[in-house]
C-alpha cells in the first residue's frame, strides 16, 4: 500500500489520538496535515511533529489522498463544503467520525460522487485500543479500504459491517459500551463500599478485576459463558450473585439499554440528516 497524505479537519482528542497511532505505526508526519480553529489543538500536534498545521481547511486537504473529518455534527455541513472542492480534485477519500451523519448528508455537500467511508469509533481508541465499525459508499475503491483500516487500525481493532444501519447497532455496542462498563463498575465500588471496604481498596480492586477479566476473555480460545463457568463454583459465592443477577434480568436490562442507544442513534441521524 501506497503511502497516502492524511488530512484531519478537526484536530481534537480523537484526531490527535489517531495521529499518535499513525506515527507509532511508521506513517510519515510529512505526510499528516491538520486544520482546526482551536491554537491549543494545533500546538499539540506540532509537539508531536505535524507541522502542516493552521485554520485553514483549504489548505489542509490540498493534496490530501484521506480527508479525516473529525468535527462535531453541528458543523460538519460547513466542513464538507470547505473540502469539497480538494476532495474531487483529488478523489480522496473522506472518513467521517461524527455520529449520525449519514453518507447520503454528506454527500450533498461534497459533491454528490465522493468516495466515503463513515466510522463509528470509541473513546478507548484514546489509549490505542479502541473498537472503530466502518462502512463504504460504492464509490470506495478497494486501495482506499485499505487505506481506512491502517488510519483507523492504529488506534484498535477495526470491523466492516454491510449497510449504514448496521452503524446503529454498534453504536449501541461499541460506542456506548464503555459507559455501560464504568457504570457497573461504578456500582461494584458503592456496593463493596456499603460491605465495608475502604473506598480505595473497593476502587482499585474492581478495576483491576474488570481489567483481568477482560484479558482473560480476549487472551483465551474458550468462550465467555465456559469461563464463567470456570469462576463460578456449584453451591459457591459466585453462583449465588450469577443467580441473583439472572433472577433479576440482567440479559433483559441489558437488551432494553442497547435497544434504546440503537433507536436513539437511528433518530440523531434523521434530525441531522
Amino acid at each position: 500500500m501506497s503511502t497516502p497524505h492524511i488530512a484531519f479537519i478537526g484536530a481534537g482528542n480523537m484526531a490527535s489520538s489517531i495521529i499518535g497511532g499513525l506515527l507509532e505505526a511508521g506513517h510519515p508526519a510529512s505526510a499528516i496535515s491538520a486544520a482546526d480553529p482551536y491554537p491549543p489543538s494545533l500546538d499539540k500536534l506540532r509537539e508531536m511533529g505535524i507541522s502542516h498545521v493552521g485554520d485553514s481547511n483549504a489548505d489542509a486537504v490540498a493534496n490530501a489522498d484521506v480527508v479525516i473529518l473529525a468535527v462535531k455534527p453541528q458543523v460538519m455541513a460547513d466542513a464538507a463544503t470547505s473540502i469539497a472542492p480538494a476532495v474531487a480534485s483529488n478523489q480522496a477519500l473522506v472518513i467521517s467520525i461524527a455520529a449520525g451523519i449519514t453518507i447520503d448528508s454528506m454527500n450533498q455537500r461534497l459533491g454528490g460522487s465522493a468516495a466515503i467511508v463513515r466510522c463509528m469509533p470509541n473513546t478507548p481508541a484514546l489509549l490505542g485500543c479502541g473498537a472503530s465499525a466502518l462502512y463504504a459508499n460504492d464509490a470506495v475503491s478497494a486501495e482506499q479500504r485499505g487505506f481506512a483500516e491502517h488510519i483507523l487500525g492504529a488506534v484498535g481493532i477495526t470491523a466492516w459491517v454491510d449497510s449504514e444501519p448496521a452503524l446503529d447497532a454498534i453504536t449501541a455496542l461499541s460506542g456506548s459500551g464503555p459507559a455501560y462498563f464504568f457504570l457497573f463498575l461504578e456500582g461494584m465500588i458503592a456496593a463493596g463500599e456499603k460491605l465495608g471496604l475502604p473506598a480505595e481498596v473497593a476502587s482499585s480492586m474492581a478495576m483491576q478485576t474488570a481489567l483481568g477479566a477482560s484479558r482473560m476473555a480476549l487472551e483465551n480460545d474458550v468462550d465467555l459463558a465456559e469461563l464463567r463457568r470456570r469462576v463460578t463454583s456449584p453451591g459457591g459465592t459466585t453462583e449465588r450473585a450469577v443467580q441473583s443477577f439472572q433472577a433479576n434480568g440482567l440479559d433483559k436490562i441489558i437488551e432494553q439499554a442497547m435497544q434504546a442507544a440503537a433507536d436513539r442513534a437511528a433518530e440523531m441521524a434523521r434530525e441531522m440528516g
